[in-house]
């Protein structure tokens, strides 16, 4: 067993209650564990050591909502927005489309390389949804794919109705609590739903969750993306979502309910800059009392990035937090999106997933946005 000492920290951020950061700090690793925090001038004898001389030490982040398993991309949407276009939902029928097409090989390739363009910006830790096969056998194959890339896995086979179910939605969504779900569950950790204009309703989005929660999966949900959709928030908490994601229109009486509840409320910055919407008041939510988290969503249709860095500078500059609140949201609010205690800190015993900015201070991640400020990850996740 090795043990390695990380030294010459020029600030440590731990998030541990009584000192979330550190200032001329060292850790030890061992294990792929973090075995010991505190000053440098008391750091042990290690059997290695790495000097970073000087730079901050954060935690990696934690993308707790993706959509990396599809084909092809939607460049030419893109370009209509930007001219005045509004987003639909709709846009994912096509991607649908390219993704039946695509073979297992192709899905697995471009899956890897958003990976690793997130794995490069200090991502540890990414949560990968099916949703672009929405037959049995595309959404197994999908999920099958992902399970070798993540341990996070979600289940979203209620992403949108495919057109071939178009005259008939319950049948889908019998398809969904049914034959679907018996064949994805066995990859999956997670069940989720698209509860919006476009895909699904309140009612229906409840008993596909319910019918997930009954195999064994938790849930989660897209909420309030394109307009206030309060029954779904209050439907979501109820059913004790881990996350309710977007967000971007939320009531007084959602912010209550979700201050009330386990749910954690996911932001989505990347879709609001892609999209041109609202940016959600990020600010008002916390002062609420609200567990938020920041996660890409990266997609080929809303949220084509896989920075976290950029989803960091966004909630700084547009949606009122303080860069310390955004690098909490985007590591240790991941990680309670995913109910993980063990990832998104670096307190002792969590998993030594340990990111070094070339840069003396985590505000440079918002300061200097779209500079590559990640000067090494150390990683225990596969």
């Amino acid at each position: 067993m090795t043990s390695t000492l990380v030294t010459g920290i020029g600030l440590l951020v731990t998030h541990d209650d009584d000192r979330p950061e550190r200032e001329e700090a060292a850790l030890v690793v061992e294990d792929g564990r973090v075995a010991w925090v505190g000053d440098a001038a008391d750091a042990p004898v290690a059997d290695e050591a790495l000097d970073v001389e000087g730079r901050c030490v954060i935690p990696g982040f934690v993308d707790s909502h993706s959509h990396v398993m599809f084909a092809g991309d939607r460049a030419d949407e893109f370009e209509a927005r930007m001219a005045g276009r509004t987003y639909e939902a709709g846009g994912i029928r096509r991607t649908v489309r390219l993704t039946r097409d695509s073979s297992d090989d192709d899905l697995r390739a471009n899956a890897q390389r958003l990976l690793a363009e997130a794995r490069a910006q200090g991502t540890t830790t990414l949560e990968i949804k099916s949703g672009y096969g929405l037959t049995v056998a595309d959404e197994e194959r999908a999920l099958r794919i992902a399970a070798t890339l993540t341990d996070e896995v979600t289940y979203l086979g209620a992403h949108v109705v495919p057109a071939e179910y178009a005259e008939d939605r319950d049948a889908y969504v019998d398809l969904v609590c049914g034959e679907m779900l018996a064949a994805c569950a066995p990859h999956a950790r997670w069940i989720d739903v698209f509860c919006d204009t476009g895909a699904f309703t309140v009612e229906e989005s409840r008993r596909i969750l319910e019918a997930g929660i009954a195999a064994g999966l938790t849930p989660r949900l897209h909420a309030a993306q394109l307009g206030p959709n309060p029954e779904a928030i209050a439907m979501g908490t109820a059913l004790g979502a881990a996350s309710i994601d977007h967000c971007t229109y939320l009531t007084d009486a959602d912010i209550e309910a979700l201050a009330g509840s386990s749910t954690v409320a996911t932001l989505l910055p990347g879709v609001e800059f892609s999209t041109r919407q609202p940016y959600p008041d990020a600010a008002r939510l916390l002062a609420a009392g609200v567990a938020l988290a920041l996660a890409c969503d990266c997609n080929p249709g809303s949220s084509y990035t896989t920075s976290m860095p950029l989803c960091i500078a966004l909630a700084v500059r547009e949606m009122g937090l303080t860069p310390f609140q955004a690098l909490r949201a985007a590591t240790l609010g991941g990680a309670a999106a995913l109910r993980r205690t063990d990832i998104g800190h670096l307190g002792v015993g969590a998993r030594a997933d340990v990111v070094v900015l070339d840069a003396p201070t985590y505000t440079h991640l918002a300061y200097r946005p779209g500079v590559p400020l990640v000067w090494r990850t150390l990683s225990a996740a596969h």
